[in-house]
C-alpha cells in the first residue's frame, strides 16, 4: 500500500511531467486561407451569415466549415480555401509562395495583419464576390508563446529568434517573430513550403536560439 509521501512525491513528478511537455514548442503547418470581416462575409454568404466550426485551433481560432474561391488580377484561381474564424476587422489572403506560381502574382513576406502594400486578390463566395486592393500575403515565420513561456527564455513581444529544428532535414530558420499572448499555447507556425523543403509535419519539436 502506497504511502501518503509517496503518493505526494508521485503527483508533484507527474505535475512536473506535464509542465515540461507543456513547455515543448512544436511546429504547426498552416495551408492556405481566409481571414474575412464581417462585411466582406455578408458579401460572399449572404446578410446574418455566421460561420460553422470544423476545428477549434490555437488562441481561440477556428477552422470554419466554409470555403471559398480566391482570384487573382491574372484571372487564375485556387477553389476550397479554408476560411479561419473569428472574424477580423479586415480581409486578409495566407498563401505559399508555390501557390504565386499558379495565381501569377507576388504578395509580400509579412506579419500577420500588416497589408500595407499586400498583393490584390478577389474572394468568391456561394452569394457573391469582392476584390480587395492589399489583402493577400505570404506570412512570415512565428512563434506563440504563453506570457509564462517567453519569459522564461526572456523574450518579449515581436521580438526575433533563430530557430533549430533536428527532425527531418535539420535546420535552422532566421529572425522568427515571437508572438505572446495569455491565450496562446506554444506553437512555430510555417507555410507548407518550409515544411515540404525540410521534411517537417505538424507535431514536430523545435528549439529557440536566442539572439545575443
Amino acid at each position: 500500500m502506497a504511502t501518503l509521501e509517496k503518493i505526494i512525491t508521485d503527483a508533484v513528478v507527474a505535475t512536473l511531467k506535464r509542465r515540461d511537455e507543456d513547455d515543448v514548442i512544436k511546429i504547426g503547418v498552416s495551408a492556405r486561407h481566409v481571414h474575412l470581416s464581417k462585411k466582406d462575409l455578408y458579401a460572399l454568404f449572404g446578410e446574418g451569415y455566421e460561420l460553422h466550426k470544423k476545428k477549434e485551433l490555437m488562441g481561440g481560432q477556428f477552422a470554419a466549415e466554409e470555403c471559398v474561391t480566391i482570384v487573382s488580377p491574372n484571372l487564375r484561381s485556387i477553389e476550397k480555401v479554408r476560411i479561419l474564424g473569428p472574424l477580423r476587422k479586415q480581409s486578409q489572403i495566407e498563401i505559399s509562395r508555390t501557390d504565386t506560381f499558379k495565381l501569377k502574382n507576388s504578395p509580400p513576406v509579412r506579419p500577420s495583419g500588416q497589408l500595407k502594400g499586400a498583393a490584390p486578390m478577389a474572394i468568391v463566395g456561394p452569394k457573391g464576390s469582392i476584390f480587395l486592393n492589399e489583402c493577400c500575403i505570404i506570412a512570415n515565420r512565428h512563434i506563440h508563446l504563453p506570457p509564462y513561456l517567453a519569459d522564461k527564455y526572456g523574450l518579449k513581444d515581436n521580438d526575433l529568434v533563430d530557430v533549430e529544428v533536428e527532425t527531418g532535414k535539420p535546420t535552422r530558420f532566421f529572425d522568427v517573430q515571437v508572438r505572446v499572448d495569455e491565450s496562446f499555447t506554444p506553437e512555430m507556425h510555417i507555410d507548407t513550403d518550409d515544411a515540404n523543403a525540410c521534411s517537417l509535419k505538424t507535431g514536430d519539436v523545435i528549439k529557440i536560439i536566442t539572439k545575443k
